[in-house]
């Protein structure tokens, strides 16, 4: 057996599918976890998953989170000390809208398989129309 140790770190480690900063914190065969940042004011662009399951915790800041799945939708407003679940197949879109940016962990489960991953979905709220790669602000 292998022990992880990690330490959260200043430079992102990859950019999500849905424009977020994403530092890796750690992996296990079953999933992986990871430190999520959205910029204030910001909006990620409307993905689903593939073949993924998510699990967040709001660490710091405030946000709405809009999920849709087969008929069932709504928008959650997150703060500190929220946590949410992204079933597998749920279109979803966040965005801070504090002054502060929108920090969480989440946990991947099974492991994230790489930027195919997440499929582009029509948005809830409009994301930039000349950034299709990123959050807009």
């Amino acid at each position: 057996m292998t022990f992880e140790t990690t330490q959260l770190g200043t430079e992102i480690d990859a950019i999500a599918p849905d424009g977020s900063e994403i530092r890796l914190l750690g992996a296990r065969p079953g999933g992986t976890f990871a430190h999520c940042t959205l910029p204030p004011g910001a909006i990620s662009l409307a993905v689903r998953h593939r073949t993924v399951e998510e699990i967040w915790y709001v660490l710091s800041g405030d946000g709405e989170v809009w999920r849709s799945f087969e008929g069932a939708e709504e928008v959650t407003h997150v703060t500190t000390g929220t946590a949410l679940t992204i079933p597998l197949g749920t279109h979803f879109q966040f965005r801070s809208v504090g002054d502060e940016p929108l920090r969480f962990v989440l946990s991947t489960m099974p492991p994230w398989p790489g930027e195919d991953e997440a499929v582009r979905v029509d948005d809830h709220w409009p994301a930039d129309a000349g950034n299709e790669d990123g959050a807009s602000n």
